[in-house]
C-alpha cells in the first residue's frame, strides 16, 4: 500500500480500471520517476512506488525500475544530469557472447559490440550500459540512443511472459558515450546491492497484484479451499513484506555499507513468496481467469519470467557463504 508521502498522481495513473497500463513516458512526464534515492532515509518509500507500478503491470515496472535505477547510478557516481523528460534503460547483463567494448579515439569514447536483453530499447532515449575498457576493466557508460552507430534489432526475446518489455539486442558501432564513474564502480558501489534489493520490491508488487486479483476473483462467498489458498497467500506476502521493510531500514541506517547478505535474503525470501502466490492463485481459481481474464493471465505469465532474474541456487549458496563464521548468531530474534 502506498504511504501518504507518495504522490497521489501515481494512484491515478495506475488505476486498474484503465483498459491498458500507462506508458513509461506518462510516469516521466508526471515527474513520478524522481524517487527518493536508496539509502537516503526513504528507501521503503522508493520500493513502495516500485511495488505499486509492478502490481499494475510487470512489463511497465521492468522499464520503470531500469529508468529509476539509471538515475540513481548517475547520482551515485557523479554522472551528468539526465536531460529533462529523458527515459533511461539500465542494461548491465553480461552474457559471454554479448559484451560491449569502450574505446577512446580522438578524445571521444566509443561503444562497440552487442548488448543483450535491453528492456524498453525502442522506447528509451538514453541508457546506462556495462562495458569493458581497453585495459580489461568493467565500467559503466551513458549513451544517447538517437545517434548513428546505434541499431535496435528485433532479436533476442521469444518469451510470452514480459513480452511488452521489448527486451531485444542492441548493436553499437562507434556510438559516442560518456564514462560513468571509474573502472570497477558498477559492482563495488553500495548502490549495486541497493538496486538488487529493489528488484525484490518489484517481484513483491507483482505477487501482491496477483493476490489482489485472486481475492476479487474468489467471489463474495468463497469455499473453504479458496479461503485456505488466500490464507497461504497472506502468509507468504506478510513474510516477504516484513523482510523488505527490515532491509530498507538497514540500508537507510548504513547506506555506505555493502548490503550483500541483506539484499540476497530479501530477494530470495520474496522470490519464494512470489512463487507461492503463483501456486496458490492458480489452485484457488482454476483455469478460468488464466483463459478469460487478460490482466490476470498477463500477470501470471509475466511474473515467472521476471523471477528468473534471480540466480536461484547460486544466490542461496552466496547467502550461505555469508553466514559462515565469524558471523555471530545470524538468526537471533
Amino acid at each position: 500500500m502506498l504511504t501518504p508521502r507518495l504522490d497521489r498522481r501515481l494512484d491515478v495513473l495506475l488505476d486498474r480500471a484503465r483498459p491498458e497500463p500507462p506508458a513509461l513516458a506518462d510516469l516521466v512526464a508526471a515527474g513520478l520517476d524522481r524517487l527518493a534515492l536508496p539509502g537516503t532515509g526513504r528507501t521503503l518509500e522508493r520500493w513502495q512506488a516500485l511495488a505499486a507500478v509492478a502490481a499494475c503491470d510487470l512489463s511497465l515496472v521492468k522499464r520503470f525500475e531500469g529508468h529509476t535505477d539509471a538515475l540513481a547510478i548517475l547520482a551515485e557516481l557523479g554522472g551528468a544530469a539526465a536531460p529533462e523528460g529523458s527515459r533511461w534503460g539500465t542494461w548491465c547483463a553480461e552474457p559471454p557472447t554479448a559484451r560491449l567494448a569502450l574505446r577512446q579515439r580522438g578524445g571521444r569514447w566509443l561503444l562497440e559490440g552487442t548488448k543483450a536483453w535491453c528492456s524498453g530499447a525502442a522506447d528509451v532515449t538514453h541508457a546506462v550500459v556495462s562495458c569493458w575498457d581497453e585495459g580489461g576493466a568493467q565500467r559503466l557508460a551513458a549513451v544517447a540512443m538517437a545517434q548513428p552507430g546505434v541499431r535496435i534489432t528485433d532479436q533476442g526475446w521469444h518469451a510470452v511472459g514480459m513480452s511488452a518489455t521489448g527486451s531485444v539486442d542492441v548493436q553499437f558501432d562507434g556510438a559516442q558515450a560518456l564514462p560513468v564513474g571509474e573502472p570497477g564502480d558498477y559492482v563495488a558501489r553500495p548502490g549495486f546491492w541497493h538496486g538488487g534489493a529493489g528488484i525484490a520490491a518489484c517481484w513483491y508488487g507483482g505477487a501482491s497484484g496477483i493476490a489482489e486479483m485472486t481475492r476479487a476473483l474468489c467471489g463474495p462467498r468463497p469455499d473453504a479451499h479458496r479461503l485456505a489458498h488466500l490464507g497461504a497467500i497472506d502468509v507468504a506476502l506478510a513474510g516477504a513484506a516484513a523482510v523488505l521493510r527490515e532491509t530498507a531500514a538497514w540500508i537507510d541506517e548504513q547506506p555506505s555499507s555493502l548490503a550483500h547478505p541483506c539484499a540476497l535474503r530479501a530477494r530470495l525470501v520474496t522470490e519464494a513468496a512470489a512463487s507461492a502466490v503463483l501456486e496458490h492463485a492458480g489452485r484457488a481459481l482454476g483455469a478460468g481467469p488464466l483463459c478469460r481474464d487478460p490482466r490476470f493471465a498477463r500477470a501470471v505469465a509475466d511474473l515467472p519470467v521476471f523471477l528468473r532474474q534471480s540466480h536461484a541456487e547460486r544466490d542461496l549458496a552466496a547467502l550461505g557463504e555469508a553466514l559462515l563464521p565469524p558471523q555471530e548468531a545470524p538468526w537471533a530474534l
